[in-house]
């Protein structure tokens, strides 16, 4: 199952491709993303007081230091951030954090994440005496186990020619199959999926949390016969582009490039998006210490990268101070835009940390059964 950061890769080289970027642009969107690769060993890279920054993929061969490592560096004398990235799956933080050999310093996770591998006691807790909460958007993105430098939706996405009538405007109108017929796309995972089923059946997306998981199940076992589900970012897209489907929840990056490479045949909407957390981790005993949390802080602290990356992926930032630094023909694609963010709901991190697994999996059966 493809994550929304490989996702990104994907999407930077898609555009380096087309001619929409420069070589110089792919860079600095990487670098950005923490998708460069790391330069020699880790534990030699700490004692030459380095900092690793671990990712999902990528090659690049210089740039990281435009929107995060300079600005850093700048700050702190005698320091280097690298990038690693193998991919910090949670297996591969156990594997490092049990052995008592952590190379990592920072990884690219989830809210989710987060809390399941704090409960673990496989990354730190966040020290916000040096990273500072006031530089996120609102809690759901500084969470005990991490703190998130950007930000994603999932929305709802439409064929627009499919409704000439008007589409679907929340995820109730998604379920009803009468007034709005035609093949539902959604991703294999309960982590969004159940979300919305939760505001299908009804429930105030002010107070979404906890979600029953049972009648959330039953919702989506309306569905199964009339939907396909997709397992990355480029699949979600197709789906959409051909007509396979005529409505979907995706990524807020991807319905962005539909919207406009469809010149708004393909249509999405923020009202009842999930607005979801870009959290950072940091392993337990890694190297860098207290310079992880402070490296951290300064890609929380610093608004003008986090608008760099929204202009080149469509990554949210997270820092109050962005909305005002977006230009006004972003506003529209910015998940945390104020007048995005007013009609979201955050997904709680923390219930779905608690959640997960056993969700997850009755939700896979749900669909293949």
């Amino acid at each position: 199952m493809q994550s929304f950061q490989q996702d990104c890769i994907e999407l930077a080289f898609q555009k380096w491709r087309r001619g929409q970027v420069s070589r110089r642009g792919l860079m600095a969107g990487l670098a950005a993303l923490g998708a460069l690769p790391a330069f020699g060993d880790g534990a030699q890279a700490q004692a030459q007081r380095q900092l690793v920054i671990v990712n999902w993929g990528g090659i690049a061969n210089d740039g990281f230091g435009r929107f995060y490592g300079e600005p850093f560096m700048a700050d702190n004398a005698g320091w280097r951030v690298l990038q690693d990235s193998t991919g910090p799956s949670a297996g591969r933080i156990r594997s490092m954090v049990e052995s008592g050999r952590v190379t990592w310093d920072l990884c690219d996770s989830s809210a989710s994440s987060s809390n399941l591998l704090g409960r673990q006691n496989l990354v730190t807790r966040i020290d916000y005496s040096i990273v500072n909460r006031e530089n996120v958007i609102g809690p759901g993105f500084a969470l005990e186990f991490g703190a998130a430098p950007y930000s994603f939706s999932s929305v709802l996405a439409y064929d627009s020619a499919k409704f000439p009538q008007g589409g679907p405007t929340n995820w109730a109108d998604f379920w009803d199959l009468r007034r709005f017929p035609g093949t539902r796309l959604m991703r294999r995972d309960a982590l969004g999926s159940l979300d919305a089923a939760q505001m299908a059946l009804g429930k105030d997306p002010a107070n979404l949390y906890p979600l029953d998981v049972r009648a959330c199940l039953r919702k989506v076992q309306e569905l199964r016969r009339n939907a396909v589900f997709w397992n990355s970012g480029s699949e979600s897209e197709q789906f959409l582009r051909t007509g396979e489907a005529v409505m979907g929840q995706i990524w807020h990056t991807r319905a962005s490039v539909l919207e406009r490479e469809t010149n708004g045949r393909i249509k999405f909407i923020w009202p009842q998006g999930l607005l979801q957390a870009g959290i950072f981790v940091i392993p337990r005993g890694n190297a860098g210490g207290e310079m992880a949390h402070r490296l951290l802080a300064s890609m929380l602290a610093k608004p003008e990268p986090q608008v760099g990356l929204l202009g080149f992926l469509g990554n949210g930032p997270t820092n109050p101070r962005a909305a005002a630094l977006v230009p006004a023909e972003l506003r529209r694609f910015n998940p945390t835009d104020p007048e995005n963010t007013r009609v979201q709901v955050v997904l709680d991190g923390n219930w779905w940390g608690q959640n997960y697994q056993q969700a997850n999996a009755d939700f896979i059966d749900t669909i293949t059964g």
